[in-house]
């Protein structure tokens, strides 16, 4: 399939304002995610932003930058206007977005993505990692996916919460949020309002299961570093700083 890469780049962040500019080792965070994502080699690599400084950034390193309108609530709103605007003629069948705050992540994870489309059936495609920290099973920061296993490191997602579940013995998979999908489901995910269980559980990816759209997740190794506060920036710079990242 013939996959298009979105990084959603928005400028205001609460706890991290100008979060995509932030310096990592000599470069924006935002060239780190697409450095990385490019690395994958799945397809074009596109950052959806709604600030031009990013969108500069990004071109003066050489890729590609789409602007995008501020309102947007969510990132997969702000990938479709992107959708739009770079691919008009439909010729992307797959749409992986990657969320701009992920300077760490491997490009095998982004390869990876991609897996659960071998099954004709899933929509949307993602990523989850088996709990091992007991901290974590219980967490509410911590998206617990719940699945039935159709494969060695396959899961159908029935339902992603922030609570501890399921309950009972055996694994408990952290979600991670990066998301592929079919464009026709890309589509119809935006065009329906949000569900009620995404509103009580704030989690926007069950808006496509209440609608009876089929998820499927690859179980990878590790969750990705996410920076969303001061903090993660610092591990973010470190990992750099040592070489465990290159």
């Amino acid at each position: 399939m013939t996959a298009l890469v979105l990084i959603p780049a928005r400028y205001a962040s609460t706890r991290l304002p100008a979060k995509p500019l932030a310096d990592i080792a000599g470069k924006p965070m935002i060239l780190r995610v697409t450095e990385r994502a490019a690395a994958a080699a799945i397809g074009r690599v596109v950052v959806a932003t709604d600030t031009e400084e990013i969108a500069d950034v990004v071109r003066q390193a050489g890729f590609e930058a789409v602007m995008t309108k501020v309102e947007h609530q969510s990132g997969s709103d702000r990938i479709f206007e992107a959708l739009q605007a770079v691919d008009p003629r439909g010729e992307a069948e797959t749409v992986v977005n990657v969320q701009g705050d992920l300077p760490t992540i491997e490009p095998e994870l982004i390869r990876e993505a991609l897996e659960p489309f071998t099954e004709p059936s899933c929509d949307i495609a993602t990523l989850c990692v088996e709990i091992v920290a007991e901290g974590e099973k219980t967490n509410p920061n911590v998206v617990k996916l719940v699945g039935s296993a159709i494969g060695p490191r396959s899961l159908r997602a029935l339902y992603f919460t922030r609570a501890t579940a399921p309950w009972g013995d055996g694994p408990l998979f952290h979600h991670v949020g990066l998301y592929a999908y079919r464009r026709a489901a890309l589509e119809r995910f935006v065009a329906l309002g949000p569900s009620t269980l995404e509103r009580r559980e704030k989690l926007e990816q069950l808006r496509a299961l209440e609608a009876g759209m089929r998820i499927d997740a690859r179980i990878v190794k590790a969750v990705p570093l996410g920076v969303d506060a001061p903090e993660d920036l610092e591990r973010a710079r470190a990992l750099y700083a040592s070489g465990a990242v290159r």
